[in-house]
């Protein structure tokens, strides 16, 4: 398959164009040309050194993240962004970076991915930031307990495991003793706590929150999940990388949690 034609297909089928006016990040392809054939596609949650490399070691033609190098333009390619772009220009590898529309696809987003380990039912897009989503609001199937939440968040890929490890996701529990209800932003989605109130969410589930979570939860009388911008982020891609083997290409996958 040519490049450009898979850069189509990913970008018609994320919407990319939607997220253009609202997502810092520069999405689509970053990096490379587009008129070369493509066999191999490998996948990963950060563009970074360890991920351009296990890349190019699975030889790869493409990397394809969610977290890409460019974020409101590149004034200078200098320092990590020079070294980034020279290791995929030594290895001939592109990059295709989709952020926000890869949070709030309603099929092959984070924030999808989330809700169906959860199993929630009746879902509905979430998390807006302006004419776009970036979430997911639905309901469990039977109420549970944020014990039991927690077990499953806890058990996503990225999370420690083991009877020694602490358990990962952080849990600001001030909402009702039976979840049914639950909203999810993921990786730094603790400024859609509000959002989540008004929309009747018993609990918001993110990867990360900020100073203010614990008193607005409080406040609000909503329990909040803590578990993990990386852990809650492996979804979409993924996601992608299924669909491309559909497509039939060849894939890795590239996994290097960051432990935040």
């Amino acid at each position: 398959m040519e490049r450009s034609e898979y850069v189509r297909r990913l970008d018609d089928r994320l919407e990319t164009a939607a997220y253009a006016d609202v997502d810092a990040s520069a999405n689509g392809l970053q990096v490379g040309s587009d008129r070369e054939e493509i066999e191999r596609v490998a996948f990963a949650v950060d563009a970074a050194d360890a991920t351009i490399e296990a890349a190019a070691d699975a030889g790869a033609d493409v990397l394809v993240v969610h977290h890409g190098i460019s974020w409101g333009g590149i004034d200078r390619v200098t320092g990590r962004t020079y070294d980034r772009v020279a290791a995929l220009a030594e290895h001939d590898l592109a990059l295709y970076v989709s952020h926000l529309p890869l949070d709030g696809h309603t099929e092959l987003g984070n924030a999808a991915g989330v809700a169906a380990e959860l199993a929630l039912d009746d879902r509905e897009p979430f998390g807006e930031i302006g004419p776009v989503t970036i979430g997911t609001i639905g309901e469990t199937d039977a109420p549970r307990s944020a014990a039991s939440i927690r077990e499953t968040l806890d058990g996503f890929e990225g999370q420690p495991d083991g009877e020694d490890e602490e358990l990962p996701t952080r849990v600001i529990d001030f909402g009702p003793d039976e979840i049914e209800r639950v909203a999810v932003v993921t990786g730094s989605g603790a400024d859609w706590l509000d959002e989540a109130v008004a929309a009747g969410a018993d609990a918001l589930v993110t990867g990360e929150g900020k100073g203010r979570v614990y008193h607005d939860a409080r406040e609000a009388g909503i329990t909040v999940f803590l578990a993990g911008h990386y852990a809650t982020e492996t979804f979409g891609v993924r996601s992608l990388q299924a669909l491309t083997e559909e497509w039939g290409l060849e894939t890795a996958y590239v996994s290097h949690p960051t432990g935040l």
